[in-house]
């Protein structure tokens, strides 16, 4: 996915809908670490996209790089230095950090595939956490209620294309049932948290589809909750632990 285009229009979604991330938009404890075991023996870490901070191990020397100032304003006081900047146009020198890291941004950058080239370029080892574009228009929530939504997962690189720019090796991500992070797909087996206006304000694609299509989405799902009829449908998932939802990690050194 690749659904905004420029600096400022990036700086300009987030500065929308991105006043609830520090509260909503936490490090899941699992996933992280997958990502920082990606990282290896990195000591020094830049992270691209950083938004509020979740994911920055505490453990590394981190730099951050954001182009949205809301989001940089949401970033704790104990929290890396921010830079503010596109990742197609990183102000630092070739090989500056041991590893650089981006999670759930860089289908919101103008050129996917140039920012993960100037990753590697600054960078000896590049971990991305991003999802499967081809299977997002398979999660329940957008084949059943948002399909509104699924031409956008085809505007960007593909998950196959960002993995070859990179010479990055796959690995497969589950999502935890009782995931802490409010992105997009956490709530798979907690249907009834879309409902909460505040958890749809943490995920990017409700603000892409529009409040009428957002409105009549939640209104189909709210049916089917009181009805059973969700239940039903997704019988399957309510007694996963975990599930693979499409989430990947792309990690190339």
């Amino acid at each position: 996915m690749a659904i905004t285009s420029g600096t400022e229009p990036i700086a300009h979604l987030y500065d929308t809908i991105g006043g609830s991330y520090s509260t909503l938009r936490r490090t899941e404890p699992r996933i992280a670490a997958r990502i920082w075991a990606a990282l290896g023996d990195a000591e020094t870490v830049l992270n691209v996209g950083a938004g509020t901070g979740s994911y920055e191990p505490a453990d590394r020397q981190v730099t951050a790089v954001e182009p949205s100032e809301l989001m940089r304003c949401q970033r704790p006081a104990d929290a890396a230095p921010c830079v503010a900047a596109s990742a197609e146009a990183l102000p630092f020198s070739d090989q500056s950090f041991d590893a650089a890291m981006a999670v759930f941004s860089d289908h919101h950058w103008s050129d996917p595939l140039a920012g993960l080239c100037e990753m590697q370029r600054v960078a000896r080892r590049v971990v991305v956490f991003q999802w499967d574009n081809e299977l997002v228009p398979h999660f329940w929530l957008v084949r059943d209620y948002l399909s509104e939504f699924a031409p956008f997962c085809f505007e960007g690189p593909s998950l196959d294309a960002r993995a070859a720019v990179l010479a990055a090796r796959v690995e497969r991500v589950p999502i935890p049932w009782d995931c802490i992070d409010a992105f997009f797909h956490a709530h798979w087996r907690r249907p009834e948290a879309y409902l909460k206006e505040p958890v749809r304000r943490a995920a990017s694609p409700w603000a892409l589809v529009g409040p009428r299509v957002e409105a009549r989405a939640i209104r189909e799902l709210e049916n089917d909750l009181e009805t059973g009829r969700w239940q039903t449908r997704n019988a399957a998932l309510l007694d996963l632990g975990e599930a693979d939802l499409g989430a990947r990690l792309l990690v190339a050194s």
